[in-house]
């Protein structure tokens, strides 16, 4: 028997929480068969999470038995979840990405992404708004967190909410223990980090949205 990782306790501020869920939202998880140390228990969690809610869904992959799936969503590493948004039989893909289980303070983003798919609304300034619509070179936003790290889901949200807002935007939580070789190529020695366009642009902390709008501007002008 499979010891549930959810305790009744959270389970019950859960289901709580996704009584704010709005709009479906469905989850795709990705795994892989070689040598992903925390694919069971991510997957174990989405679904303990999906089945708190009908207004939940939840789809399984594997990189490497899927791979045109995983191209599709812009998914090269396990495990990893994109949380989409659920229209009929249609899923709409906002480019939000955790890769890594969202454990330790992580698991706060995600059920907070979910809550944030579900309404279809980013809740930025009218400013930053603004400044995504105009968005003519894509941007990536890649968060790296750890379970510690008390201060990476404001980040990890924060880049999230502006992948919501512009298709232009895609934003990946990166647990960075789990990736090192990732953390290490973009020198991260605190986090969270976030790395703008593959190293065009380099944020450490959580800092306020303008602040990350003014860095993403430096970084696709550069």
């Amino acid at each position: 028997m499979v010891t549930a990782l959810l305790n009744e306790e959270i389970t019950a501020q859960l289901k709580e929480v996704f009584e704010k869920l709005q709009e479906p939202v469905e989850i795709l998880f990705f795994g892989s068969k070689k040598g992903c140390e925390y694919c069971d228990e991510t997957l174990q969690l989405a679904t303990e999470v999906t089945a708190l809610s009908d207004r939940l869904g939840l789809q399984t992959f594997d990189i490497d038995e899927d791979p045109e799936t995983a191209r599709q969503y812009r998914v090269d590493k396990a495990p990893a979840m994109v949380i989409a948004g659920r229209d009929g039989d249609r899923i709409v893909d906002y480019g939000i990405r955790l890769s890594g289980i969202p454990s330790g303070h992580e698991f706060s983003t995600f059920d907070h992404d979910l809550v944030l798919v579900s309404r279809r609304d980013s809740d930025l300034s009218e400013t930053t708004r603004e400044f995504l619509r105009g968005l003519e070179k894509p941007v990536l936003l890649q968060v790296f967190v750890t379970p510690t790290c008390p201060y990476c889901p404001r980040a990890v949200y924060l880049a999230h909410q502006m992948a919501l807002e512009s298709p232009m935007v895609e934003a990946e939580m990166v647990e960075a223990m789990e990736f090192p070789d990732l953390a290490d190529r973009f020198g991260v020695s605190g986090v969270p980090q976030t790395t703008i366009n593959s190293g065009a642009g380099t944020v450490v902390g959580a800092v306020p949205e303008d602040y990350l709008v003014a860095e993403i501007q430096r970084a696709i002008a550069a």
